[in-house]
C-alpha cells in the first residue's frame, strides 16, 4: 500500500495533539519534581510545536515528571536559544533543534554553541529530495540527472525562501559535483513549490517526501535524488546521493538537546525515557502519519554528530552564497 494513502490530514494530527494537552497529569508523575520545560521557537500548531508536543505525550509518563512548552518565537529560533541558554544546567530544559537552529548558528545569531549542547534524541527526520516534472523532464533516472549537473547543464532550482535548508542543499549539491551556484528561486512554501515545478516554473525542487504526496501519487512529481543515508520505500525509483558517488547527506530535521552541564546520568535517564516514548505506537503513528518511519528517531551520540555536521557544514556555505560575511 502506497504510505500515502493512510496519512492523515496535519489538522487531524493536530487534534489529537491539542486534545492530549488538555489531558492532565497521570498519576505516575512526581508532584515533587518540577515541569521540565521544551522549548520552541515555533507558535502553537506549528511542525516544531506538533513534534514537541508528541514526544511529551508520553514521555512524562515515562520520566514520572510533567512538561510543559515554552514558546519563545523571533530571530529563526534565536529568540528560544537564548531563553535556552539562559536556564540552568539542571536537566529540567529540553530545547526542540531543528536544521533551523544549525543555520541561525552557523550565521551567527545566537551565542549558544554546539558544545553549550547536550543531545538527549533526534525526533524526526525528512530527507531533501530532488524531484522533477516527470512529463517534461529529460532527466528519466537519477544517473541521467546527475549526468546532467556534472555535463554543466543549465539547470534551475526551486526552494523555500533563501538562506534555508534547500538553498543550502542547492549549494551544496552544485559544489559536491564540481559546479557553480546553479539559478535558484524562492517560493514562499513547499506546497507552492510543488506545484511550481509541475507548471515548468523550475527545473528541480528541493522538496521533502512529507510536502510532496499528492503530486507524486498523481504521476506529476518524480523524486530522483534523495539526500538521505538510505532510499526510501514510497520512492523505489529514487536513489541516494551517496550510491551515485556523492557524499552529500541533508534533511529537515527536529530532535532534543539539554545544557551541556547537566549530570551524565540525568542526560542518560532523559534519553532513555524519550527513547522509550518515541517507540511507543502513538509517536510511531505519528511519524507515520507525517511521512516518515521509525527511522527518525536516533540516540544522543549520532543526533550529536549529525548537529555538529549541520553546523560545520553550513557555516562555510553560507559565507560562500554571500549570506554570512
Amino acid at each position: 500500500m502506497n504510505t500515502f494513502k493512510v496519512m492523515m490530514s496535519a489538522g487531524a494530527t493536530f487534534a489529537v495533539v491539542a486534545g492530549a494537552a488538555l489531558v492532565t497529569a497521570s498519576p505516575a508523575i512526581s508532584a515533587d519534581k518540577p515541569a521540565i520545560e521544551v522549548i520552541t521557537h515555533a507558535g502553537a500548531g506549528g511542525g516544531t510545536d506538533v513534534n514537541s508536543r508528541m514526544m511529551m505525550l508520553r514521555s512524562r509518563r515515562t520520566l514520572k515528571q510533567d512538561m510543559v512548552v515554552v514558546n519563545k518565537r523571533g530571530g529563526g529560533g534565536a529568540a528560544a536559544m537564548e531563553y535556552f541558554r539562559s536556564r540552568p544546567a539542571d536537566g529540567n530544559s529540553i530545547l526542540t533543534f531543528t536544521v533551523g537552529h544549525a543555520i541561525s548558528m552557523a550565521m551567527g545569531k545566537t551565542k549558544l554553541t554546539v558544545d553549550d549542547m547536550a543531545p538527549i534524541m533526534r525526533g524526526t527526520n525528512d530527507p531533501q529530495i530532488l524531484m522533477v516534472n516527470c512529463k517534461t523532464t529529460k532527466y528519466a533516472t537519477p544517473e541521467a540527472f546527475l549526468a546532467g549537473v556534472k555535463n554543466g547543464d543549465d539547470i534551475s532550482y526551486g526552494g523555500t525562501h533563501t538562506g534555508t535548508i534547500d538553498h543550502i542543499s542547492v549549494y551544496l549539491w552544485a559544489k559536491k559535483n564540481g559546479q557553480d551556484m546553479p539559478k535558484y528561486i524562492p517560493f514562499d512554501g513547499g506546497g507552492q513549490l510543488a506545484t511550481q515545478v509541475v507548471a515548468g516554473a523550475v527545473d528541480v525542487g528541493v522538496l521533502n517526501l512529507s510536502e510532496a504526496s499528492a503530486p507524486i501519487d498523481a504521476g506529476d512529481l518524480c523524486p530522483l535524488i534523495i539526500l538521505g543515508e538510505a532510499r526510501m520505500d514510497p520512492i523505489p525509483a529514487a536513489k541516494t546521493s551517496k550510491e551515485l558517488g556523492v557524499d552529500l547527506v541533508l534533511s529537515t530535521t527536529r530532535g532534543f538537546v539539554t545544557h551541556a552541564g547537566v549530570d551524565a546520568a540525568r542526560v542518560t535517564e532523559m534519553e532513555a525515557g524519550l527513547d522509550k516514548a518515541m517507540k511507543h505506537s502513538m509517536y510511531q503513528a505519528y511519524l507515520m502519519n507525517s511521512g516518515l518511519d521509525s527511522t527518525s528517531p536516533m540516540a544522543s551520540d549520532a543526533w550529536g554528530k549529525q548537529i555538529k555536521m549541520m553546523v560545520a557544514e553550513f557555516g562555510p556555505a553560507l559565507k560562500a552564497m554571500g549570506l554570512v560575511k
